[in-house]
């Protein structure tokens, strides 16, 4: 157990205010104190395709941090591009038990992707 660390201070320097105790274990000779985890009450995800038992498969970077906001909420809704009668288990990012809700929202545009290309240039101009 870990206590009596510093959490506020008097005005002259001393502390006022120690840290109740918390649970520490030594794994690898190190010792690490434990926390409860973080939890949201809401996390919203995005996916490409879902099945009908809420198993996702995410496309590009969308795999970043979707997966840990669907664990740690208490409610997860994942808005999706494709709703598909079965996914291929191998084929599944987020397995079905962390999705509450799928909301089908058809393709999205991201609207971050900006094309530009300069115009054609004439074989005069190459040389």
């Amino acid at each position: 157990m870990t206590a009596g660390r510093k959490v506020r201070y008097n005005t002259d320097g001393t502390p006022a205010e120690l840290s109740p105790p918390k649970e520490s274990r030594v794994f690898n000779g190190e010792e690490y104190i434990l926390e409860t985890a973080i939890r949201s009450d809401f996390g919203l995800i995005h996916a490409h395709k879902a099945d009908r038992k809420g198993n996702l498969v995410f496309k590009e970077t969308a795999r970043n941090f979707n997966p840990e906001a669907a664990q740690c909420a208490r409610v997860s809704v994942a808005q999706v591009e494709y709703l598909v009668d079965d996914l291929d288990p191998d084929e599944v990012h987020l397995p079905g038990i962390y999705v509450d809700r799928v909301v089908v929202v058809g393709p999205q545009e991201t609207g971050i992707e900006n094309h530009t290309t300069r115009p054609a240039q004439t074989a005069e101009e190459l040389s």
